[in-house]
């Protein structure tokens, strides 16, 4: 059993990074999925395929011309034993805006630029760069 199914994903994500896969699969849940849809939107990864018969997910990586990944790190801030909880003028600017912040709010998953547009604050999950 996983206490933290959100690192967990964003460690499977980062080790298939490092050996040069071109997917990576992992069990299906409705976080995950939208946390891997917002990076997507986001251009971090490719597809994001789910199948719901085997409840799994597989997410297509991405990476540049000379086979270099497109995501450079990914870091969970608000964990099970500590949650961090922001107001939307806190929300930081991740490598002067080359990275992105993951927020969960009451509105959804979302990205923090578009957080701190519609003035949301929620839990910050996780930065990737």
């Amino acid at each position: 059993m996983l206490h933290d199914p959100i690192s967990d994903f964003l460690t499977r994500i980062r080790n298939a990074l490092r050996q040069r896969h071109r997917y990576v699969d992992m069990p299906l849940s409705k976080q995950k999925l939208r946390i891997a849809k917002v990076m997507q939107e986001q251009g971090f990864v490719g597809n994001v395929i789910v199948n719901e018969e085997k409840k799994l997910m597989r997410v297509v990586l991405r990476y540049a011309n000379d086979r270099k990944p497109v995501v450079n790190g990914l870091k969970r801030i608000s964990k099970p034993g500590l949650r961090r909880y922001i107001g939307c003028h806190e929300i930081p600017k991740i490598l002067g805006g080359l990275g992105i912040a993951i927020l969960s709010t009451n509105k959804g998953v979302i990205e923090g630029e578009t957080a701190r547009e519609q003035k949301l604050g929620g839990e910050l999950l996780c930065y990737i760069w």
